[in-house]
């Protein structure tokens, strides 16, 4: 018994980051200060992570930084960012993928 509620949890437990956000978060930083990004989209304080990966995706680890100076930034929510944890135009990507996704089952 106790080997299937493992094995239900495993399945329960996302591999992959999920989109927090359709466009990214504007944040102001503070030099020297240690920020937790949220990588795997569950954190319910986007764009900083709350621990949530841990029971939600154990393997998606949020990403440590420190800004070496006060500024303003844009930070990923679609989690599809390859400058992690800074945006680079992704969630256009993600948009994209949610029209044409909606467009189609409008014919079905």
């Amino acid at each position: 018994m106790w080997c299937l509620v493992l094995q239900v949890q495993r399945c329960l437990q996302s591999t992959q980051p999920v989109p927090a956000a359709r466009l990214p978060y504007r944040v102001k930083l503070s030099a020297g200060k240690r920020y937790a990004w949220c990588a795997c989209g569950y954190s319910k304080k986007q764009p900083f992570c709350d621990g949530t990966h841990k029971a939600k995706a154990p393997n998606i680890s949020p990403l440590l930084f420190t800004p070496d100076k006060n500024k303003t930034v844009m930070l990923c929510a679609c989690k599809q960012t390859k400058n992690s944890p800074y945006c680079d135009g992704s969630h256009l990507k993600v948009i994209y993928r949610d029209v044409v996704k909606y467009v189609k089952g409008l014919f079905k």
